[in-house]
């Protein structure tokens, strides 16, 4: 296996010189980096991780905890980390709590014990026990998705969006419109877009009727299930709010099953870009979140913990209204 000590000796030059140039921490002649990058290059040589931790104190990796791994949400987010930890020079360690929120603590343990420089938690609730988890952590940690008082965060829009989203199928002409959520266990998508749907009913002099709220679990399946239930009402609704468009995928695909027209018999809306709506039709009115630039928006805060600005900082990510055919 070929050492630095070999690097230096085929550049000719001192380990020193070669160390300073890997780690870019002193001056080396330029003549002496062509020739140490040539010596790396035929030779195939990459540094010692463990051994460059023992000197930085730093393993170059970050943590990183998803609810699912498999969701859209989570692939584009993904997305967005990787290409800041690649332009710092960072790994990824990737951990999925399965929406089980209790795992949330456990993998900021985990990961800390694995020795990572920092973490990046893609939060599904704000429990109190996990914020004070957050605060006591050996590593800097930052939060996407929840309003997390007390940390560095970064939260979606969820309640403005929605309100605007509801409001505008009612400028459409829709008044009989239906609610497919998910639990409340998620703060954000759970409670707060089901509150904005309500209070926009309401500022509009609009019924909020019961029956016509129903729940999924982020899954395709159960939106389909969930458009099933709607729609087996005595009557059915002018049109239906999905909170998230991997679910408005299997409502879309209940109603065409049913021979029913989209948005000529009921009008659908959603948030979330999926990649799946790109090939269906009608295409999706939805609320683009724009997840990929919220992972680089996060990763570089957590960059600005892991070169020193200890203070906090609480953000609101941005997001766009699409308008497609389905309304």
């Amino acid at each position: 296996m070929t050492t630095i000590n070999d690097i230096a000796r085929l550049a000719n030059v001192s380990r020193s010189t070669v160390s300073r140039h890997l780690n870019k921490n002193g001056y080396v002649s330029q003549e002496a980096q062509e020739r140490i990058d040539k010596v790396i290059e035929e030779t195939g040589y990459f540094p010692s991780q463990s051994a460059k931790s023992l000197r930085t104190k730093k393993t170059g990796v970050v943590g990183v905890i998803l609810p699912k791994i498999s969701t859209e949400t989570a692939s584009r987010v993904v997305d967005g980390i990787n290409q800041v930890l690649q332009e710092n020079d960072y790994q990824m360690l990737l951990t999925q709590t399965l929406l089980e929120k209790e795992k949330e603590i456990a993998f900021i343990r985990l990961l800390q014990s694995r020795n990572v420089d920092g973490i990046i938690l893609l939060g599904t609730n704000t429990d109190e026990a996990l914020v004070e988890e957050i605060k006591k952590s050996d590593v800097p940690v930052v939060v996407l998705g929840q309003d997390m008082p007390g940390t560095t965060s970064i939260h979606y829009p969820d309640y403005k969006a929605t309100a605007e989203m509801i409001s505008y199928m009612i400028e459409k002409g829709y008044r009989d419109i239906s609610f497919i959520g998910v639990p409340e266990d998620d703060p954000a998508v759970g409670i707060v877009r089901k509150k904005a749907y309500i209070d926009t009913l309401k500022e509009h002099n609009l019924p909020v009727l019961t029956e016509r709220i129903t729940y999924g679990d982020f899954s395709i399946d159960s939106g389909y299930h969930a458009m099933e239930t709607i729609m087996k009402q005595s009557k059915k609704p002018d049109a239906v709010f999905v909170v998230t468009d991997n679910m408005a995928v299997g409502a879309m695909q209940y109603l065409k099953e049913n021979h029913y027209n989209i948005p000529a018999d009921i009008g659908m809306a959603t948030t979330g870009v999926s990649r799946l709506s790109k090939y269906i039709e009608p295409v999706l009115t939805t609320i683009d979140f724009q997840n990929e630039k919220a992972g680089i928006a996060i990763t570089r805060l957590l960059m600005r913990q892991l070169n020193g600005y200890k203070k906090t900082k609480k953000l609101t990510h941005t997001y766009r209204r699409l308008t497609g055919n389905s309304l």
